[in-house]
């Protein structure tokens, strides 16, 4: 049984979930590895990443590197002497790197492989109306997301679940499923399983303001599904318009009523508690969303200080 010297790379909350859990476990991590500082929000001042912050506290070996075929970083990273590497939201690693160790490196990925591969697994799940998803560990190669498969852990999608809730539910099954990957790591029993490549399987795509817009002219569910699967960030978003108004609104949550109605596809119906958005198989009704220069909030602090007209539509 090889007693194992952990290097860890992540940089969000997510990763800090499961750099913890490794820790409490009593395994050696003789080094982390994070992004470096980034300036963030409108003062720029530097902001640390969670994982930084983690290894800060709990006096763990940092390193930050811009470049990850830097050859003083290479040297450094050899010279910690670990025989396995865990990468959890991360980057691509070049071959020089994910080849080091003599145990090799595995990544925990969010979702059940080789589905959801990409940089927004727990978002997409949700989005395209999946009932059911999980974790999967796997070694590392040169391609994202498609190494041999170690373990994998399933769980279901509750229909009222957002990315938010799901995100903190995987990061607590990726934790134990992290744990029992090291333990077969360790007692040398590891039996791994290749990806299988086929045209049905789904990408996990980057998030960008196009993807996060809302179409209108989609079903009630989908509508919801990606309301539900954008919140709380990057969050679903259109233009509510009134008259010579036009507001760009973030919408976090939203609820599904299915009636038939005469009402254009986006028009706004709203009442003193209550705004609905007509679709093409009923109504969203909009239960919390954020004005631009406003705090986020819920419709009836909205409609507290302000009313629609019957011309006002979502775009």
């Amino acid at each position: 049984m090889e007693k194992l010297r952990i290097v860890f790379m992540g940089t969000p909350d997510f990763a800090v979930g499961i750099l913890d859990s490794i820790l409490k476990n009593n395994y050696k991590i003789v080094g982390v590895i994070t992004a470096a500082d980034k300036p963030a929000g409108r003062g720029q001042k530097i902001k640390y990443s969670a994982v930084k912050e983690y290894a800060l506290e709990h006096n763990l070996n940092l390193l930050q590197p811009s470049n990850l075929k830097d050859e003083s970083f290479l040297a450094e990273l050899k010279s910690l002497n670990a025989n396995l590497q865990i990468v959890v939201a991360f980057r691509m690693l070049p071959k020089v790197v994910w080849e080091m160790p003599s145990l090799g490196t595995f990544n925990l990925h969010a979702s059940l492989l080789p589905n959801y591969r990409g940089a927004a697994p727990i978002n997409w799940a949700i989005i395209n109306g999946e009932t059911k998803t999980g974790v999967t560990t796997f070694f590392i190669d040169d391609k994202i997301d498609t190494g041999a498969m170690i373990l994998s852990s399933e769980t279901e999608i509750d229909p009222n679940e957002n990315a938010g809730q799901l995100h903190d539910r995987l990061m607590d099954l990726g934790s134990n499923t992290v744990i029992e990957t090291l333990d077969l790591i360790e007692k040398g029993q590891v039996k791994t399983t290749i990806q299988t490549e086929n045209a049905d399987i789904k990408t996990a795509y980057k998030l960008n303001k196009e993807n996060c817009k809302i179409d209108w002219s989609k079903s009630a569910s989908e509508i919801n599904n990606l309301i539900r699967g954008l919140s709380p960030y990057p969050a679903s978003w259109c233009f509510f318009t009134d008259k010579d108004q036009e507001w760009n609104v973030k919408i976090y949550e939203s609820k599904i009523i299915s009636e038939t109605h005469r009402y254009t596809t986006g028009t706004i119906v709203s009442s003193k508690k209550e705004l609905k958005i007509a679709v093409k198989d009923g109504f969203i009704q909009i239960l919390n969303l954020q004005f631009p220069g406003k705090k986020k909030m819920t419709t009836a602090e909205l409609l507290n200080g302000i009313s629609f007209s019957d011309e006002a539509k979502a775009v």
